[in-house]
């Protein structure tokens, strides 16, 4: 189940739009702050953001969360000026859609946006593992280093993860990797640091 993070400050269409992502069969978590989707963002596979927050802009929030993941964002505002809509695209979204707004294309869009998502292969994960090839995936072909993907991994209940330990579970999920059939594989480049690769990459 695909779970959504919806960034919304008006409560009465924050609860109206949960309610019928989840009636679409979608996990959700709905916040209304900055702070709070900064604290979720990592469990997100999408993130439906609005440009004007209480403490914050969405159009910020979406450029520093572009720093560590690449979790498809559609901005769902009334800001509808073309500038508006050109700075939440530079600023890393994916789309952008202006109120009023339909629901069945607000569904449209997600299931475009969620199906650029790779797949994670079925073998037997830990958590960390699953997120940090989740995030791998995610960056499919593009170098991550390791300081970017510690940033990433870093959990939300303030759980730390070390240097040590990311290289321990590079490895781990190299090895499962290697016995899963058809898959991938993770490739490691010095000063650079690590991508996924297909096996129908060249």
């Amino acid at each position: 189940m695909n779970k959504i993070l919806l960034v919304e400050d008006d409560e009465t269409l924050n609860a109206n739009i949960k309610l019928s992502l989840e009636t679409e069969g979608y996990s959700v978590i709905a916040v209304r702050t900055v702070a709070a989707a900064e604290a979720a963002a990592p469990d997100a596979d999408l993130i439906i953001l609005d440009v004007t927050l209480p403490d914050g802009s969405g159009v910020d929030l979406c450029r520093q969360l572009r720093k560590t993941m690449e979790t498809p964002v559609i901005f769902l505002t009334s800001c509808d000026d073309e500038a508006d809509i050109v700075r939440g695209l530079d600023s890393g979204g994916d789309d952008y859609i202006t109120k009023p707004f339909r629901l069945r294309e607000l569904f449209s869009r997600i299931r475009a946006n969620l199906r650029r998502i790779p797949e994670v292969p079925e073998i037997e994960l830990t958590a960390l593992e699953q997120k940090l090839l989740s995030y791998l995936m995610l960056n499919r072909g593009r170098y991550l280093t390791r300081e970017q993907i510690l940033a990433y991994l870093w959990d939300s209940k303030g759980e730390f993860v070390n240097d040590n330990t990311l290289s321990v579970n590079i490895s781990r999920l190299r090895e499962k990797l290697s016995k899963a059939h058809n898959c991938g594989t993770i490739v490691t480049k010095r000063g650079m640091g690590y991508k996924w690769t297909e096996q129908t990459d060249s």
